[in-house]
């Protein structure tokens, strides 16, 4: 709405949400300030206020109020990666609902030196909390030896649930891509892994040797891959069709997922009719590979989300929590298929 006279229109007030939402001024308070105890039907009303209103919360005055910068850090490593840059989403926008800024250092290396670097840039920045998203085994290593000033949250894939990490139990999500493609009647499950040092490598590593080992199954040779491109799975997959034993693959991402089944394709190779392939993460696209891809859905925006909740409950003093692992689900599509063993 514009102003007739020309003057700036007035900004909303905190009352003025309060009255929208039909609530009071202490619950819009408490739904800013990212306070728990509000009823999830209430904070829908008061958020679905602001934005309609374009109320905008004084930061420089909540500061005052807090002694605190309203501002949470990120300690990065290969953003590139599907997972943590769908965690870093996660993370800006859970919070920026909670009146946060959010400030990002990205480091090149997870050595000491430039974990230690990184955290100490933030903490020089006066950010109130970290998150780290450098989920890779050295830099766990690393991080358990290191002391900060400020509340840390760790984003570690295939780790334990524990009170200061973040986590998807990738090994379960394997162990569920793997128990479907020998439901289906596949002898056993050939892997396609990723990059040595990444905990996701491990965990889905892990899962599917792990529910081979539970079925009485073989274990194959893995197909290995220096890094988690397309053209490796493509690689891969050259592999893979020259070996008619193969019938079902369970790929470490769908990306690779991708490159396997061009591979298989461009040989004459049936997906699914020959080969049953898995993916994993659930990229956005997955769902229109031709095959449409059976995968593993990650929900790595929920990590970003936890990741925020569990800091602000540090900052307010809360007790700590084992943090539950968020949970992998198997989404079934076109590229797997019932084998006939006899066949």
């Amino acid at each position: 709405m514009t102003e007739t006279n020309g003057a700036a229109p007035r900004a909303a007030r905190m009352v003025d949400v309060a009255r929208l939402a039909g609530v009071s001024q202490q619950t819009v308070s408490r739904v800013v300030n990212g306070h728990t105890n509000v009823a999830p039907e209430i904070r829908e009303r008061v958020d679905q206020a602001i934005a309609q209103l374009r109320y905008r919360r004084n930061s420089a005055a909540r500061s005052l109020a807090t002694s605190r910068s309203m501002n949470l850090g990120v300690l990065s490593y290969a953003l590139s990666v599907h997972g943590p840059a769908l965690a870093l989403f996660g993370i800006a926008e859970e919070a920026r609902r909670n009146g946060y800024s959010t400030s990002l250092v990205s480091i090149a290396d997870v050595d000491r030196a430039s974990i230690r670097a990184g955290l100490d840039s933030l903490v020089d920045d006066g950010v109130d909390a970290i998150v780290v998203l450098a989920p890779m085994t050295a830099a766990t290593e690393v991080l358990q030896r290191l002391d900060t000033d400020v509340p840390v949250v760790r984003f570690e894939q295939g780790s334990p649930a524990g009170s200061a990490t973040i986590s998807i139990d990738e090994a379960l999500g394997a162990q569920l891509a793997t128990r479907h493609l020998l439901e289906l009647g596949h002898e056993t499950v050939h892997f396609v892994g990723g990059p040595d040092g990444w905990m996701a490598s491990e965990a889905r590593r892990r899962g599917w040797r792990t529910e081979l080992a539970l079925a009485g199954r073989a274990i194959p040779a893995e197909f290995p891959s220096p890094d988690w491109s397309a053209e490796s799975g493509y690689r891969a997959g050259v592999a893979i069709a020259a070996d008619r034993s193969v019938t079902a693959v369970l790929a470490i991402n769908d990306v690779m997922a991708l490159g396997v089944m061009k591979a298989l394709d461009d040989r004459g190779v049936s997906v699914p009719g020959d080969v049953s392939v898995v993916g994993f993460d659930d990229r956005d696209e997955s769902a229109f590979f031709q095959p449409a891809l059976t995968t593993v859905r990650l929900d790595f925006t929920e990590v970003g989300r936890r990741a925020v909740d569990s800091v602000l409950r540090a900052l307010r003093g809360e007790a700590s929590t084992t943090i539950p692992l968020i949970q992998p689900e198997l989404k079934v599509r076109d590229s797997t298929a019932r084998h006939d063993s006899g066949a």
